[in-house]
């Protein structure tokens, strides 16, 4: 099985706002950009969506190490939470829903196709790869032409 890594960075300009994603997929030395943006989302649907658009981007099933400095992406997948709110109908420990359902679900059907770990890494820290995904991500928030985040109700 194919070994591959994935770098992976959201961004948002405002919080919610104008966000992008920036993801490297890197098949053993041979690298793949990803990026794009969206005119009105959060942080957090900004990181998962780096990570599902690195996901979607692979056409068969890789040993997958996937890079994150997002805490909320790396833990609620890592620790099982993400599966325990689906099981529970996308209801958190306290009763209330889970955010982010649509990404959720999307994630970790994508997830399910391969052997995968997570890797948290400090953002803004001197990592080279998650800088890079980082000025994806920006820049793409930046960018003049944004598609809508159908999936945001924070509106």
């Amino acid at each position: 099985m194919e070994k591959v890594t994935m770098y992976t960075d959201g961004s948002c300009l405002g919080n919610p706002g104008p966000g992008g994603y920036g993801t490297i997929l890197d098949f053993e030395g041979h690298c793949e950009e990803l990026s794009g943006g969206y005119r009105h989302t959060t942080n957090n649907r900004m990181e998962m969506m780096a990570c599902i658009m690195g996901l979607e981007a692979l056409d068969h099933q890789c040993n997958l190490t996937i890079v994150s400095d997002s805490k909320y992406l790396v833990d609620s997948v890592s620790l099982g939470w993400a599966k325990k709110w689906r099981d529970n109908g996308w209801r958190l420990s306290s009763g209330r829903r889970a955010e982010n359902v649509d990404l959720w679900e999307r994630l970790l059907d994508l997830l399910a196709r391969h052997q995968v770990e997570f890797e948290w890494v400090k953002a803004h820290n001197g990592h080279l790869m998650n800088e890079l995904c980082d000025q994806l991500a920006t820049a793409a928030a930046h960018g003049s032409c944004l598609f809508e985040d159908e999936g945001y109700t924070g509106r």
